[in-house]
Formats: structure tokens, C-alpha cells, sequence
């Protein structure tokens, strides 16, 4: 028997959705022209009208011919559409134009990961971040961070933060729902989030723990909020798992410890160590929250997407061994380095969740 209709057509959308990846790096190179040349932009002002190839052209300050490849790309791409010889902007075009989240995206994926990803396959079977050398000598991307050109350096920071600031207020009051007087902020970064928890609470005190040259960063964003005397910083690389977390200036320990997109940025057994550290820098009583975007806890297919690429990311760019993760592994190592997790919500900024945890009870 032959195939039916729908066998037909489920065949024909699988072969265009594949000629779409086949051609997916040149046709995201074609999108990101149209914009940044200023293509889109005019297009988008012009609304029902649209413009010519010419026109285009003079606005853009390219050729003719660069113009017609360009717009013949957008065409098929459904970027645009083309209406008596004068194109017009579609929604799609409109979203990689003004999208906030779309261009943030884009501009990581081509300043931080594009000419990287030519190196995926190494990556994944050594183990090790291979495309990192398209930007730098270090053994992690966390290392280079202040090294890298400044605007490699400013998508990447871009992405980071886009991401985690959207969740940040609600974070905020699930975890000072229990007042934390002493808390430590691991993989501080440059210091946001320990700046909002000194806002949240005039009486908080933060200790941010981060590699050197991240806190230099952090730094001078506490002198400039003058908030010295309550926030401290404390240098060390938690890849060494000789390095312990602080307690704290008396030794007490904390009572809480924050963690927010932290984790995905280590191999399992990483975090094991890192998390069994955590535990020994908790006050009695003290709580640890883990803030991540976990695949499969994301709203919507497009979400997940998105989450699953990063993980792309972290193999051939950031480290080589972390990702990011089914929620049920980390539920799994929080378990073997002695947490039980208390609490747990879903849905922070554009697909968080913050675990809640506790030591068990020796």
C-alpha cells in the first residue's frame, strides 16, 4: 500500500524542517544583516507601504546586489514579503527587529558562540569547552570573562543578565521570607544581585564569593552604592575542590546561601562537591536557594528551546562539562550532599525555578 495524504505531508514538512537547519547558520547571518543594517528598521517604519530594492539600498549603503541577496533571504526566511516589487516587514521580521528577548539571543549566539560552534563535535567528545579558543586561552569562559573584547564581552553579559534580573523580585521575597541576617551570594558576578538584597532589607549583610576578577567588577559597583560596610567579597575558585565557602566573619555560618543560574555552569559531580561545601557554610537552621531554568520545568515549547541551545553553550564555549538541567538531577545531588528540598516555585521572570533547601537532620 502506498502512503496516504498525511504521510505526504508529514514527510514534506519534515524535509523543509530540515533544509531550514541545513541552512539555519547562513539564513540567522542573513537575519541579523537585515537588521543590523538598518533594513528591518526602515521597513518596519514604512509599515503597508514598504520599500524597494533601490530604495533599500541607498538607505542601508549597501549594493544593489547585497541588498537584492539579502531581501531575497528575508523573503523565504518569511522575514518579509514581497507585494508589486516593493517589500514589506512581516511580524516575524518585526520580532527580530524589536524583540528585546530575540535580539539578546541573537547577539549572544553570534558574538559569543557562533564561530565556536565549529568546534561542537571536539567539545562534546573530549570533554572539553574546544571552542573557547576562538576567543580566548583559558580553561573556562568564567576566567576570560573581563579579557574578553568588549563587545563579546557586553552580549554575554547581556544574556546573563536578561535572564536572571527578570526574576530577581520574586525571588527576593521567597527568600526573605525567613529574614536572613547573614547571607552569601555564590557566583556573585558583578555584585546585582547582593545590591537588590541590600535594598530589600536594610539590615542584610552579603558576602559575595566569585573568582578575582569578577569581584573586581562587583567592586565598584558596591563603592558606588557606598555599601561597603555591608556587603564583602571573598575570592576563590570552586572548580578546586580544596577551596571551602566562608562562614562568615565570626564563623557562624550563614543563614542563607543564594545560588541563581550558578549550578548549570558545573559538570554533576561538581556540583556534588560544591553543594556538600555549601552545607558546611549553613548556620543551624540556614537554608540554601538554588535558582535555575530547568528544561523540563519551562512553559512552553519555545522556553525549552531556548533552554536546551544554552546547553549548547556551555559544551563548546563555557566549560565543556555542564548544562542545563532536568530538574530532577539536581533534586537527586541535593539528596546525596544531605539537602531535602522544602520548598520549591515555578514560573520566576521568563522560566525559573528556586529550590528551597535544608540539611537533613544528621
Amino acid at each position: 500500500m502506498g502512503a496516504d495524504s498525511s504521510d505526504r505531508h508529514d514527510k514534506t514538512s519534515a524535509r523543509a524542517a530540515a533544509q531550514a537547519l541545513a541552512f539555519g547558520p547562513l539564513m540567522f547571518q542573513a537575519a541579523r544583516v537585515l537588521r543590523d543594517s538598518g533594513a528591518l528598521r526602515e521597513l518596519s517604519t514604512r509599515g503597508e507601504s514598504g520599500a524597494t530594492e533601490e530604495e533599500l539600498a541607498g538607505v542601508t549603503g549597501l549594493s544593489l546586489y547585497a541588498v537584492r541577496v539579502l531581501l531575497e533571504a528575508g523573503l523565504v526566511a518569511e522575514m518579509l514579503e514581497l507585494h508589486e516589487r516593493r517589500y514589506r516587514i512581516t511580524l516575524l521580521g518585526r520580532m527580530i527587529q524589536r524583540d528585546r528577548m530575540t535580539r539578546v539571543n541573537m547577539d549572544f549566539v553570534h558574538d559569543v558562540c557562533y564561530r565556536a560552534g565549529f568546534h561542537l563535535e571536539e567539545a562534546l567528545r573530549e570533554g572539553k569547552p574546544a571552542g573557547l579558543r576562538e576567543l580566548g586561552p583559558w580553561p573556562t569562559v568564567y576566567e576570560g570573562l573581563r579579557e574578553l573584547p568588549q563587545d563579546i564581552r557586553r552580549s554575554w553579559f547581556a544574556f546573563d543578565h536578561y535572564y536572571s534580573d527578570a526574576s530577581f523580585s520574586r525571588a527576593l521575597v521567597e527568600v526573605f521570607r525567613h529574614r536572613p541576617r547573614r547571607l552569601l551570594d555564590v557566583g556573585g558576578n558583578t555584585g546585582k544581585w547582593a545590591l537588590q538584597c541590600c535594598a530589600h532589607d536594610p539590615e542584610v549583610e552579603v558576602t559575595i564569593m566569585d573568582l578575582p576578577g569578577q569581584l573586581e567588577d562587583a567592586r565598584g559597583k558596591i563603592a558606588e552604592a557606598g555599601l561597603q560596610a555591608r556587603v564583602r567579597l571573598h575570592a576563590g575558585n570552586l572548580l578546586d575542590p580544596g577551596v571551602p565557602m566562608p562562614r562568615g566573619s565570626d564563623e557562624a555560618g550563614f543563614d542563607a546561601i543564594w545560588m541563581s543560574q550558578f549550578l548549570d555552569c558545573f559538570g554533576e559531580e561538581e556540583i556534588l562537591t560544591i553543594l556538600r561545601r555549601a552545607a558546611t557554610a549553613l548556620a543551624e537552621g540556614g537554608r540554601l536557594h538554588v535558582m535555575e531554568t530547568f528544561w523540563d520545568r519551562q512553559p512552553n515549547e519555545t522556553a525549552r528551546y531556548c533552554v536546551v541551545g544554552t546547553s549548547l553553550y556551555f559544551a563548546v564555549v563555557a566549560n565543556g562539562n555542564s548544562k542545563m538541567y532536568h530538574s530532577e538531577r539536581l533534586h537527586d545531588l541535593l539528596e546525596q550532599a544531605g539537602f531535602r528540598v522544602e520548598h520549591e516555585v515555578d514560573g520566576l521572570g521568563f522560566g525559573h525555578t528556586l529550590l528551597t533547601a535544608r540539611r537533613r537532620a544528621r
